[in-house]
């Protein structure tokens, strides 16, 4: 059984290898803010988008017509702040502004992940939020820390396991949750649904 990561992020795929987990990626190209303009629990989006990441992967695999069976896991991340959602910055100049609003307050990190097998109609769906509180930070210091270019394609702009965990007061929650993947609960899924065990990567 082969793991396909339906994503292209760094982030997630720099996790799967420092657990070394054996898989291979998949880009689906979902649009992702066609959905995030008609629903507005955030949580049933993250959800939404990773199920249909998931199902768009499953899709593609079968057009390929492979003989092997993959578990495919997709995931979608979100930051939400006084109730609005942020997602990822455009240009230095939004990067700037999402930072700007972050600082020094506690926003909620959301992440809906999707698990499904490609030979199997079966989907499982969850999410995890964890809480990050920035320290307060001078215009000339988050000036400094969009220099390095980290923030790109990230949701708030920035990314826990780099330059920004200098500015992390306190996680509240599944840490690897803030970089996008909430493997704790991947774990218990494919290990109560699908009868994998992650601990076992030698049989994978």
């Amino acid at each position: 059984m082969k793991i396909i990561l339906a994503s292209e992020s760094i982030d997630r795929r720099e996790l799967f290898k420092r657990l070394e987990i054996p898989f291979q990626t998949l880009k689906t190209n979902v649009d992702e803010k066609k959905f995030q303009s008609e629903i507005d629990d955030p949580i049933e989006l993250v959800m939404l988008l990773a199920e249909i990441k998931a199902n768009t992967a499953k899709n593609l695999l079968k057009e390929k017509k492979s003989k092997e069976d993959y578990i495919i896991i997709a995931a979608d991340t979100i930051v939400r702040f006084q109730g609005q959602i942020i997602g990822k910055a455009k240009n230095k100049d939004q990067a700037f502004s999402i930072l700007k609003k972050l600082n020094n307050n506690t926003h909620s990190l959301i992440t809906g992940i999707a698990v499904t097998q490609l030979n199997y109609p079966k989907i499982i769906r969850n999410f995890d939020e964890t809480l990050v509180t920035f320290l307060p930070l001078s215009d000339k210091e988050i000036e400094n820390y969009l220099d390095c270019d980290e923030w790109k394609g990230r949701a708030g702009a920035y990314s826990i396991k780099d330059k920004a965990s200098i500015f992390v007061k306190k996680i509240e929650g599944s840490p690897s949750n803030v970089a996008g993947l909430p493997i704790q609960k991947i774990f218990q899924i494919l290990k109560h649904e699908f009868n994998i065990n992650l601990l076992e990567t030698k049989k994978l």
